[in-house]
């Protein structure tokens, strides 16, 4: 290599490196900035995992402290007191409160408290399909017999969480119209289905026979 070539080659690097040296100088903080955000994410995703165990854990104490109480109204007071930030825990609290107050005498208050939870669009289906189901069953006595078939007849419908519980009632509810034919060929489309709990399968079984049905349809038309 001649002494030129040498000369160009070493001035080219400095010019690298001055350029290298600028660009840390004008752009490094945004590597600095990038760091910080992600040791204080990696932080704060830890504080906030630590808060929800913290608030979980007062919640659940807030919850087994109410519950100890041995009149209803009293648990449904302490209950009334818990709040969560989490719509989940807050449900499992509120669904605990209307069981006490339904305790209490208090259908109609437990289920405004259903009907609160039921209508929250932030928790997950399955929560408001439990929490609409139990407020038909506490408003048994308020509701007329139209408007209950109505909001079964939607909690029984194909795929959902209570299709067989909601189908139940709607049999029961038959039975109150005094459609006893009706009634039987539900319980027996219950009891015929793969999805149904072995104790749903029982009872539904025994009311069938208590009616002097058959499980098979085609026995009891013979």
């Amino acid at each position: 290599m001649s002494d030129t070539d040498s000369f160009i080659e070493e001035v080219t690097e400095e010019v690298r490196r001055d350029r290298l040296f600028l660009m840390l100088k004008r752009y490094g903080w945004i590597g600095a900035v990038a760091v910080v955000l992600i040791v204080g994410g990696a932080a704060w995703r830890e504080y906030s995992q630590a808060q929800a165990r913290s608030n979980a854990q007062a919640v659940g104490d807030a919850m087994t402290a109410a519950l100890s109480a041995e009149d209803a109204a009293i648990r449904a007071e302490g209950l009334a007191a818990i709040h969560s930030d989490s719509a989940g825990a807050q449900a499992v609290v509120d669904m605990a409160r209307a069981a006490a107050l339904a305790e209490a005498d208090q259908s109609a208050a437990a289920a405004e408290v259903m009907d609160g939870v039921a209508t929250n669009g932030d928790l997950p289906q399955v929560y408001r399909d439990i929490a609409a189901f139990k407020s038909v069953l506490l408003k048994a006595d308020s509701l007329a017999a139209e408007d209950r078939r109505l909001q079964l007849e939607a909690l029984a419908a194909p795929g959902g969480s209570l299709q067989y519980l909601a189908a139940e009632q709607l049999a029961l509810l038959d039975l109150e119209e005094g459609k006893t034919e009706a009634a039987l060929a539900r319980l027996r489309e219950i009891a015929a289905s793969e999805g149904v709990s072995r104790d749903l399968q029982d009872r539904v079984s025994q009311v069938i026979v208590a009616l002097g049905g058959s499980l098979d349809a085609d026995a009891q038309e013979g």
